[in-house]
């Protein structure tokens, strides 16, 4: 849940409107009315126009995600000063405030571009995100990509479950590209060496070698070396 940047009376909070998709709004009013809706568990404002997806169901949502958080999760266990998270409202800049899937971002201490706010959310553009979208068709595919690449996002996911793609962008002279796959279907990260994706078997459920390939990324001199930077980075 995004925070209330002032507090206001108990008369005036009273008043607030709840959020509407579609609504047209400054990030502090978008701030202001979530903030006001405890049972709302995802909002987003994506270049000033407000989104509440419908509840999610466990497919096809929350088991991709599930599988993505999973796949991130065995990185950063092996990463120090690397860190994911899990639907987290990132302030973007004053007409978006996404809650993404998922993002992995580097600690501001050993060199990243994203800070937490004195009350604990993300501002600026963590370096990775990653999003389930059901189809091409879904707004993460068009506005959300706009505004992550707009802001700095360095890599972002999408993982288009209905469509059985996922797309994986790197963000080069101010646009996004796509990561090749190689001959057998891994992509490998261009911001942190070692986060590898068998593509097919994401789509195909079989975690166990999507996690079998993350830990070969994880053996190379190259995801070494981006730890040994980090400590550096951290020690001053």
């Amino acid at each position: 849940m995004a925070p209330l940047t002032q507090q206001q009376p108990l008369g005036e909070q009273a008043q607030i409107l709840p959020l509407e998709n579609g609504d047209r709004l400054t990030r502090n009013e978008f701030e202001r009315r979530y903030h006001a809706m405890p049972h709302t568990k995802k909002a987003e404002l994506i270049e000033g126009v407000v989104y509440l997806p419908s509840p999610l169901r466990f497919k096809p949502h929350a088991r991709p995600h599930g599988h993505l958080m999973t796949w991130l999760g065995v990185y950063e266990a092996s990463t120090p000063h690397v860190e994911i998270g899990d639907n987290a409202t990132v302030r973007l800049d004053l007409d978006n405030e996404p809650q993404p899937d998922a993002v992995l971002l580097i600690d501001a201490a050993a060199g990243g571009n994203c800070q937490i706010s004195t009350d604990g959310y993300l501002e600026g553009a963590p370096e990775l995100v990653a999003e389930v979208a059901a189809s091409t068709a879904a707004y993460d595919s068009y506005d959300k990509k706009v505004a992550y690449r707009r802001n700095g996002v360095q890599e972002y996911i999408v993982w288009q479950v209905l469509d059985q793609k996922l797309d994986w962008f790197c963000l080069q002279e101010g646009d996004y590209v796509l990561l090749p796959a190689d001959e057998t279907g891994v992509i490998r990260s261009q911001v942190f060496p070692g986060l590898w994706l068998t593509v097919p078997d994401l789509l195909a459920g079989e975690m166990a070698q999507v996690l079998a390939i993350v830990q070969q990324g994880l053996k190379t001199a190259e995801h070494r070396s981006f730890v040994d930077s980090l400590s550096a980075q951290i020690q001053g």
